[in-house]
């Protein structure tokens, strides 16, 4: 790659530049923000490495003007403007180094931006992976959602990703691993609340042979199985504050050391989190480290709760129905869609998977399925008994207006949307999810 490499101190500039050139990239130097600006404006240039604080022209500046040229950006600060550096992150920045750092450090992160401005290999252009896992993103939320998610993983920051119990954290994760740069190499899930506490930080880092009592053999940890690509570290708010201070290191060093070792391992990973609470709270009451969280959301995904993007509900059911169906997937016909749309799904998208897998088990071979199927415990005439919930009542009128200017209209979409003050695309969503019909 072409590599631009900005720095005021002479020395630093010189250890990296002959780093950079052994690794079999060009680079052209510059001593301030100003040369680094000018520089920029010529072109013919890939990556730009940059100082954060420099006279004149800073490192924000350089960063501005390298990803308005397309350039990927990696940022380095000295100890003490790491909240810089996150914004940096924020603002498009692909990588930060914190000073001092060995030179394999940078050479890795540039390892990572050359795979990911290759071209795709011949005939995988249309690959089903990535992004396409995960269903829905119809709705507003859900778009800036998937939005947010792309440039997450164009970058190789730590990542905090942030919802619901079923929410679908571990599936987004992947879907940002399978997009990265580092998507050849190995996707390691951790569930830090699924494993006793004992035995976690043996999952995580692995042991030498005799550490312990039954110790027979060495094995190592998940740090060490996801060298190269992405560990995910699934309700990191379970983890004991112990295990907290050895990842605090992990993430400011890149070295593990084994149970039972006093030798260091560097390793090459990005490191998503994913909490089903907001680690504020548990920073405030004494079980989460104010450190630990600020490395850990360099960058932050909050993924909706379901009953906050129900326009997602329809396609979920589709998918859900078409993967457990044995054989061809019954129908559902548009009023028990827009009743299942309606329910509030407190355990998130996994409720609504288990709801999908007991209809079909319990009903083999219908060639559609009601309401009732997928909600037991009250058919649907009784449920219309029961009083609404807000939710229900507030769709319930919004598909009668609907209607009743639709008619007015002739059936007319765009004439329908000026009245109703949306756009035409919108209307469609809501005529979409509500199941209405044209000319109803």
């Amino acid at each position: 790659m072409r590599v631009l490499l900005c720095d005021d101190e002479p020395l630093l500039r010189d250890t990296l530049s002959d780093d950079i050139e052994d690794a079999g990239h060009s680079v052209k130097l510059a001593a301030d923000g100003v040369q680094a600006l000018e520089r920029i404006s010529l072109g013919d240039l890939d990556c730009v490495v940059t100082d954060l604080a420099m006279p004149g022209a800073g490192g924000m500046e350089v960063l501005a003007a390298a990803r308005q040229a397309g350039l990927d950006v990696v940022m380095i600060t000295g100890h003490g403007s790491i909240g810089t550096a996150v914004e940096a992150m924020r603002a498009g920045a692909y990588d930060f180094l914190e000073k001092p750092f060995p030179g394999d450090a940078l050479i890795r992160v540039l390892a990572h931006i050359g795979e990911k401005r290759l071209p795709p290999p011949p005939g995988t252009a249309g690959a089903i992976r990535g992004f396409a896992r995960v269903i829905g993103g119809v709705g507003e939320k859900s778009r800036l959602m998937l939005e947010a998610a792309r440039r997450a993983a164009a970058s190789d920051a730590s990542l905090l990703i942030v919802g619901e119990s079923g929410s679908g954290k571990e599936v987004l994760a992947k879907a940002i691993h399978e997009e990265s740069a580092r998507r050849k190499r190995p996707f390691v899930p951790v569930s830090c609340g699924a494993i006793s506490p004992q035995l976690l930080d043996d999952e995580l880092f692995g042991h030498e042979k005799g550490a312990f009592t039954d110790a027979k053999t060495s094995r190592i940890g998940c740090f060490e199985e996801a060298e190269g690509g992405t560990l995910l570290l699934d309700d990191i708010d379970d983890m004991r504050p112990d295990t907290q201070v050895k990842l605090l290191r992990v993430l400011q060093e890149r070295e593990i050391r084994r149970l039972g070792s006093e030798k260091s391992i560097r390793v090459d990973i990005r490191v998503v989190a994913a909490s089903k609470v907001d680690l504020e709270r548990h920073v405030a009451n004494g079980r989460f480290r104010t450190d630990l969280l600020y490395r850990l959301q360099v960058l932050r995904l909050e993924i909706p709760p379901l009953r906050e993007r129900m326009e997602d509900i329809p396609d979920l059911l589709r998918h859900f129905l078409a993967k457990h169906a044995s054989g061809r997937a019954p129908s559902l016909d548009p009023e028990t869609a827009a009743a299942l749309a309606a329910q509030p799904w407190p355990g998130n998208i996994r409720q609504l998977e288990n709801a999908v897998c007991r209809a079909l088990a319990m009903n083999a071979g219908k060639a559609s399925l009601s309401t009732a199927d997928f909600l037991p415990g009250g058919t649907d005439s009784a449920r219309e008994s029961t009083p609404l919930t807000l939710a229900s009542a507030v769709r319930k009128a919004e598909k009668n207006h609907i209607e009743k200017i639709l008619a007015l209209c002739g059936g007319n979409r765009s004439k329908t949307a000026r009245m109703l003050g949306i756009s035409r695309k919108n209307l469609w969503e809501k005529m979409r999810l509500l199941a209405i019909e044209e000319g109803e």
